[in-house]
């Protein structure tokens, strides 16, 4: 394992495709830390207003944006998404030079990166999976938690680059394994989500000064960086921070795959992941996933 520390001078030629909510302010922080940044976007008005706030350039299509990069970086929505931005016909892949790397923030199956890996091989490419943990909030403050799969010299070769955005910057093995890790990391999240909310429901329901409780039980063992930063939000009946519904939805899906495929049992997440979907269905969608909170507030009403 490998965590990030003090590293050589990162590659100055980036190009980084997809100005969601995240890439917007991760392509603005390499920009800052002195990368020559393109940019892509499917919305050509966001990657104009991206030039306009941190200058750099923006390119008509992913392989426009890949031609001459040392480092291509991908953020889009899901598996279909990335294979077409490597492989599809105006992929970065048609376009980038031997040696160039395509590091994916994408959070996606463990099977798709692996074929990307093969795939980027075989073009004298290479791939590191890297999806992210820390939100929107994250994104903007810089402060991500990277997890990584791949070749360990190429990993160090990228993370100089991936520290413009990301305060901990982790290789957890080989191809895959970035987005196995994350996938550990949104179960961890539906399970302690959900727990939360059953603990401040059930405080609710005995009258309980929640905010007297909460200053007894948070620094304790039932601590985390949930309780600290969506409790009181919760409380509120306000779920408009974060990480949305939808997007937990599609990562939770993946877990469950790759669990049918390993033989892993994850009756929790099976569960909070049907609960999500009844808050989708509710209208809540884009809720953030402390939501949780709001379904039980209606059982119980």
């Amino acid at each position: 394992m490998t965590s990030s520390e003090d590293a050589a001078p990162a590659p100055t030629t980036v190009a980084f495709i997809g100005l969601g909510v995240m890439g917007f302010p991760m392509a603005g922080h390499l920009a800052r830390a002195g990368h020559r940044v393109t940019v892509f976007n499917r919305s050509a008005q966001k990657a104009s207003r991206w030039v306009d706030e941190h200058g750099g350039a923006s390119a008509a299509s992913p392989a426009e944006a890949a031609d001459g990069a040392q480092v291509v970086v991908s953020c889009v929505g899901n598996d279909h998404d990335l294979r077409a931005v490597a492989l599809g016909e105006r992929g970065v892949f048609a376009t980038m030079a031997p040696g160039a790397v395509l590091v994916d923030h994408t959070t996606a199956s463990a099977v798709v990166a692996r074929d990307l890996y093969q795939q980027a091989r075989q073009r004298d490419l290479h791939f590191v999976d890297a999806p992210v943990s820390g939100g929107q909030a994250g994104a903007i403050a810089g402060t991500l938690t990277v997890m990584c799969g791949g070749d360990e010299v190429i990993f160090e070769r990228l993370r100089p680059v991936l520290a413009a955005y990301g305060r901990t910057i982790t290789r957890v093995g080989a191809s895959g394994a970035g987005q196995l890790a994350k996938m550990v990391n949104q179960i961890c999240i539906a399970g302690l989500v959900q727990g939360l909310a059953e603990g401040l429901a059930f405080g609710v329901a005995a009258g309980l000064d929640m905010q007297a409780v909460l200053a007894a039980i948070g620094r304790g063992a039932a601590q985390s960086w949930q309780m600290d930063n969506r409790a009181g939000s919760m409380l509120e009946d306000r779920f408009d921070f974060g990480f949305a519904v939808d997007l937990m939805r599609k990562d939770l899906g993946l877990c469950l795959d790759e669990a049918r495929r390993s033989g892993a049992t994850l009756p929790v997440a099976a569960l909070v992941d049907q609960f999500y979907g009844e808050i989708q269905a509710a209208g809540g969608g884009r809720w953030d996933t402390s939501s949780l909170m709001r379904r039980l507030r209606r059982l119980r009403s």
